[in-house]
């Protein structure tokens, strides 16, 4: 009757004994108090899953390469490499693709082919001659000089003086002893000079003997167009209203400004400094 007790006391224990749980059956609890579950579903972020299914993509890439496929590589490099030695250089460069041309309105097109004409007509300009021909005058028509006359004159242009003498004759002009157009290389200056004679119609009926000295080339073609002037109105006395409508009476005055004192030039000033 003793024993019984004792083992009811041991039945009691291995009943204890079942119903504790096991360890390691027991869920582990994760530093933040989650069970071990929901600390698997922390631990996998988006940015483990991106990464994961990069790595599944390039191991299911078809256009990887193989180990094993070395020499269908190297092939192939040498194939590139020997078109690349065949094809000119800058041949694999992509073509630059230039803008289409834009379609002008009729408007615009005319502006510019005003704009154009309106500079060639400048251009005209700046290489025309400075005395343009003009229509002879009627009093000189019939005007001759004697056989013996002989008209001496003097212009002035600048720095230059050019001393004149007009004879009859067939039209011959030499400066300096030297012929009119070897003197006067440029087709502007020749026709400063002739102008005069053109005007009252005795270019071809008189001789024309200039000696000129000073200044420049220009000069002394304005120079020598005054003294012929001069000259003309003195064997005709009728032209002079008509030479002095021309302007080829008047003196041209205009010539370089002397410089000054402290300046540079006429009128330039050094520049002013501070320092």
């Amino acid at each position: 009757m003793a024993e019984e007790p004792e083992n009811g006391e041991e039945l009691e224990e291995s009943v204890v004994e079942e119903e504790a749980v096991e360890p390691d059956q027991a869920p582990e609890v994760a530093e933040d108090g989650a069970t071990e579950g929901q600390a698997a579903e922390v631990e996998v972020t988006p940015e483990a899953k991106g990464t994961d299914q990069a790595e599944k993509v390039v191991e299911e890439d078809p256009g990887a390469e193989s180990p094993g496929s070395g020499s269908g590589s190297s092939a192939k490099g040498e194939e590139k490499a020997a078109k690349a030695k065949d094809l000119p250089p800058g041949a694999d460069l992509e073509p630059i693709s230039l803008e289409p041309e834009v379609e002008l309105d009729a408007e615009e097109k005319a502006r510019q082919e005003a704009e154009a004409e309106e500079k060639a007509a400048k251009e005209a300009e700046l290489t025309r001659d400075e005395v343009e021909e003009e229509e002879p005058i009627a009093a000189a028509s019939s005007a001759t000089l004697p056989k013996d006359a002989r008209i001496q004159a003097t212009g002035k242009r600048k720095r230059s003086v050019a001393r004149v003498v007009i004879l009859p004759g067939k039209g011959t002009i030499t400066v300096n002893g030297r012929d009119f157009e070897e003197y006067f290389p440029r087709s502007r200056h020749r026709t400063i000079v002739s102008s005069p004679l053109v005007a009252t119609g005795f270019d071809g009926k008189v001789e024309v003997r200039v000696l000129v000295q000073g200044g420049g080339i220009s000069g002394q073609a304005g120079a020598a167009r005054h003294g012929i002037a001069r000259g003309l109105t003195e064997a005709v006395p009728e032209l002079r209203q008509e030479l002095k409508k021309r302007g080829f009476l008047t003196r041209d005055s205009r010539a370089k400004e002397r410089r000054k004192a402290g300046l540079k030039k006429a009128r330039k000033r050094p520049q002013f400094s501070k320092r």
